[in-house]
């Protein structure tokens, strides 16, 4: 100890001693680098070539403690360590003795956390060690576990640090999707909702396009398998709509069918509506700019769906309806009773109230099946009234409001079938269910004429066919009544209300030939009177006498009026 002349407080100072006087065992600075290792294996080894310089002592081994018990790690002062692992595992984690043949002196270190038992250091020696050789020794073992205890710290640190990235990174992820699926959730639910809706309504075709414009932004529109528009939704609907070839139709209807969901032909996203395989509809958005997504998709796909039931019932209806008006105008032809049917009339939505007719139709070549009688529907669809339709044979008959005009019918019925060859009967007016069964043999009769007639092609009316009314089999009473009152009738009428004779002298004068003399005679009047009488019937019947087949029907009435109903009606 020196003291410096500057230092006016009388003041000690030692002088620096140097490292190696303060720490002659190297502990200070084994420790800086034992902390400063991030393995514990790395540790253990340093401490094991560290426990020479403390005295006369040897490292036999090192251990590490695992899950799996003991694990040995390499040690530097043992060329090749004999240590006994069993004998390890049997100190149960604690320190001892481990015995060795050679050593007088073998001692297990535990290196200690606070966690538990992190390892060994197993040091031998030819002697035991004194005092301050265990304080060497327990202060080497000392810093070792706490370096192990540091680096088992730092290396949790740096799993949970990962972890919790790792963890951070999931949930991000996962809420983005959570959120990505609540969106897509929520998009769907309204699709389901608006579809819903409007099934609970009993919407129809208009109505499904309708809300898919609404939740797609783009034009919806339905189609028939044929490529003709039933429903639009939407802006810039065409105005004609085109109509495509059943080429193209049948060809873009195929590549389609081959996909599972909508598929995109050109402008257009398109779904098939065929519930079993069978194609009741075409459903299809307007996307010229490419711009549906996802939702768009699923809005279109549950929308096919939709419509596939909707359609589905319509069919079933259809065809429910379309059994019952058959089976009624099948027992209206038979004949049945007119009370029940109003009621079934009513039933299906026909107004048996109203008068009907009788249309019989034929087209040689068509097989009596199904495919004949809806070519007579669909040409029949425009109609004012829809007719009630069944199928007899090779004809199909039809209970109608409305009189077939002239040859319209048949017209569209040889545009419809691709040929003209064919023939349409039609009976009288009826003014009850029960005068079904005569019209429909009156139309059987113009049919047949129709077609025993040089010109077999065409509709005949069975209040036209003149004499040909009571000519072949099945005439009875009432249809010879019948053919008087529609020729004789208005004179029958002024007869009795004016006590003339007109009928009369129409009979007397064809019965004569048309000899105006040899008819005055049979009458026993004036010629003149005969002329008279002659002018008037041409006046209130409003025939022409000069007409052939005029005459002919006149004079076939006077004698049926005369001879078989005895001069009454």
């Amino acid at each position: 100890m020196t003291r410096h002349p500057s230092d006016p407080g009388g003041t000690e100072r030692h002088a620096p001693r140097p490292l190696a006087a303060l720490d002659p065992n190297g502990l200070l600075v084994l420790s800086h680098t034992l902390f400063a290792c991030a393995e514990q294996s790395e540790i253990v080894q340093l401490a094991m070539r560290h426990v020479s310089a403390l005295g006369p002592y040897l490292a036999e081994a090192g251990y590490l403690a695992t899950d799996d018990g003991l694990s040995r790690v390499p040690g530097h002062d043992a060329g090749a360590p004999t240590v006994d692992d069993a004998r390890m595992k049997g100190l149960g984690g604690a320190d001892g003795s481990v015995s060795r043949p050679e050593q007088s002196w073998s001692w297990a270190f535990g290196l200690r956390g606070a966690e538990g038992l992190l390892g060994y250091i197993v040091v031998s020696s030819h002697s035991g060690p004194d005092e301050q050789g265990r304080f060497l020794l327990s202060t080497l073992v000392g810093l070792t576990s706490a370096a192990m205890s540091l680096a088992a710290s730092h290396a949790a640190h740096r799993d949970n640090a990962g972890e919790l990235s790792r963890i951070g990174t999931e949930r991000d992820t996962a809420l983005r999707r959570l959120e990505a699926t609540r969106s897509e959730l929520h998009l769907q639910k309204t699709v389901h909702e608006a579809l819903a809706r409007v099934a609970a309504r009993g919407g129809g075709e208009d109505a499904i396009t309708q809300v898919l414009y609404e939740l797609t932004g783009l034009s919806a529109l339905i189609e028939d398998r044929f490529g003709n528009l039933r429903s639009w939704a939407g802006p810039d609907r065409p105005d004609p709509y085109p109509v495509r070839s059943s080429t193209y139709q049948e060809g873009m209807l195929r590549q389609v069918a081959r996909e599972a969901g909508p598929v995109r032909v050109k402008d257009r996203l398109i779904a098939l509506a065929r519930p079993g395989g069978d194609l009741l509809g075409v459903l299809a958005l307007e996307d010229p700019d490419a711009t549906a997504d996802e939702y768009t998709m699923f809005a279109l796909d549950h929308a096919q769906r939709t419509l596939a039931q909707e359609l589905m019932h319509l069919r079933a209806l259809a065809e429910v309806e379309l059994r019952l008006r058959r089976q009624l105008i099948d027992d209206l032809l038979e004949g049945t009773d007119e009370t029940s049917a109003y009621a079934r009339a009513e039933a299906v939505g026909h107004d048996l109230q109203r008068t009907q007719y009788v249309v019989v139709v034929h087209w040689p070549g068509n097989a009596p099946d199904d495919t004949f009688v809806r070519a007579v529907e669909h040409t029949t669809d425009t109609m004012a009234t829809r007719p009630m339709i069944t199928r007899r044979g090779d004809r199909v008959v039809l209970l109608t409001e409305a009189r077939p005009d002239d040859d319209a019918m048949h017209a569209a019925l040889a545009r419809e079938l691709g040929t003209p060859d064919g023939a349409i009967g039609v009976s009288t007016r009826c003014d009850s269910p029960g005068g079904v069964p005569r019209c429909y043999q009156e139309a059987l009769r113009a049919l047949e004429v129709r077609q025993n007639s040089r010109q077999r092609s065409g509709t005949t009316f069975f209040d036209e066919l003149g004499l040909y009314r009571i000519l072949g089999p099945g005439n009875d009473r009432r249809e010879l009544e019948g053919f008087v009152r529609e020729w004789l009738g208005r004179l029958i009428d002024y007869d009795a209300e004016h006590g003339t004779e007109l009928v009369e002298t129409l009979s007397r004068y064809f019965d004569c030939g048309g000899n105006y003399d040899d008819a005055a005679a049979a009458l026993t009047v004036h010629r003149s009177t005969l002329r008279y009488r002659l002018q008037r019937i041409r006046e209130i019947s409003d025939r022409d006498l000069a007409d052939v087949d005029t005459r002919l029907n006149l004079q076939v009435a006077t004698r049926v009026w005369k001879i078989i109903l005895g001069g009454r009606r």
